[in-house]
Order: structure tokens, then C-alpha cells, then sequence
């Protein structure tokens, strides 16, 4: 049973994606707009790293000041120690010294490293951001390619007097006869008030020719 189960549940998943992939393919503009929502993921997880790698930089430099400016002084403090006659003191501010120098050098070249590496991840953002803003570009010409199929679909439908249904004429022509109507209602009250006016008028004179030949 619970296989039958798990099967059915695969065959339903299966279908929805199935579905789903049909209506991608029949929208464009929804699988661009998806696509650009990972793009712009993926654009701002390169934004974060950059910033990570400007800290770095900024670390390892502190870093290899520090390492190079301590190599220099326990440079000098063997030096002094020499001339002084200190050895133990002397020997101490060498080991120091070669040490602090031996850092320096491996800070120098992480952080010669540390740069190229940030070069190159600014070039790819760069990039990023450019194919991100030209697929904006590219959703935005979609948009404006479906509006105006759209609309001229709609504007033949409303327009096209042949396309016709069952039922009724298209809109502009339902209109043209209801304006139709309507005008030819105006006309015949506007007839009839005239034809009673013309014959009141009549029969007023008729009466005043009466009058006088009496």
C-alpha cells in the first residue's frame, strides 16, 4: 500500500512538473523572469565575497606593516645590541628579527595574492552586473513584443467586422447599430414633432381664412 501510494505521489509530482514546464515554455517572460531572480541571487553571493576579499586585503596589509615595521626594529635592536656587546641580547633581536622578516615576506606575497584574486573577482561582478542589466534590458523588449501582439489581437478582434459569433456581431458593430438606432429614434421623434407643429399650423391658418370670408 505504501508503495502504491508513494507511486501515485510520484506520478502527481511528476505531472506537475510536467505542467509546469508547459507553461514555461508558454511564458517567456515568467521562465526570464525566474532566471533573473537566480541571476540576481548569484550576482549578490559575488558582491558579499568581494567584500569579504577588500577585508582580507585590508587585514593582510595591517598584517604586513606590522610584521615588516617589527622585522626593522628588532633589526636595529640587534645592531645596537652588537655594537654594545650584548650577544644574548643580540642573538635574541636576530632570531626576532629573521622571524618577523620571514613573516613579512609570506604576508607580502599572500597579500600580492590577496590582490590578483580581488582584481579578478571585480572583473567577474563587473560582468555580472552587466549580463544581469542586459537581461533586464532583454525582459523589458519581451514585455513591450507581447504588449503590442496583445493589444493587436485585441484591436483585429474589435475591429475584424467579419469575426462574428453565434451570438452577436463584434463590439464596434453592436455599436454602430445601437448609434444607428438611436439616431433613427431622434430623427422620427423630431418628424413627428414637426408634422404636429406644420399641421397645427396649417389648421390655424385654415381657421383665419374661414374667419375672413365670413
Amino acid at each position: 500500500m505504501t508503495n502504491l501510494f508513494t507511486r501515485i505521489k510520484n506520478t502527481i509530482t511528476a505531472d506537475l512538473h510536467e505542467a509546469l514546464d508547459q507553461k514555461d515554455k508558454q511564458n517567456p517572460i515568467a521562465l526570464l523572469n525566474q532566471y533573473l531572480r537566480q541571476c540576481e541571487q548569484e550576482t549578490e553571493k559575488v558582491r558579499k565575497l568581494l567584500e569579504r576579499q577588500y577585508t582580507l586585503k585590508d587585514e593582510f596589509t595591517r598584517e604586513y606593516h606590522q610584521a615588516a615595521q617589527l622585522a626593522e626594529k628588532r633589526k636595529y635592536q640587534a645592531e645596537v645590541a652588537s655594537k654594545a656587546g650584548e650577544s644574548e641580547l643580540n642573538q635574541f633581536a636576530q632570531t626576532e628579527y629573521q622571524q618577523y622578516a620571514d613573516r613579512a615576506g609570506r604576508l607580502s606575497s599572500s597579500l600580492e595574492q590577496v590582490k590578483g584574486q580581488l582584481v579578478d573577482l571585480e572583473r567577474k561582478y563587473e560582468e555580472m552586473k552587466h549580463k544581469l542589466k542586459d537581461m533586464h534590458l532583454r525582459r523589458m523588449e519581451l514585455m513591450g513584443r507581447e504588449n503590442v501582439t496583445r493589444a493587436n489581437h485585441q484591436i483585429n478582434q474589435v475591429l475584424d467586422a467579419n469575426n462574428y459569433s453565434d451570438k452577436s456581431y463584434s463590439k464596434f458593430k453592436d455599436i454602430e447599430n445601437y448609434l444607428d438606432r438611436l439616431e433613427h429614434q431622434v430623427n422620427s421623434s423630431y418628424y413627428r414633432d414637426t408634422i404636429d407643429a406644420r399641421v397645427a399650423q396649417l389648421e390655424k391658418e385654415m381657421k383665419l381664412e374661414e374667419s375672413k370670408s365670413i
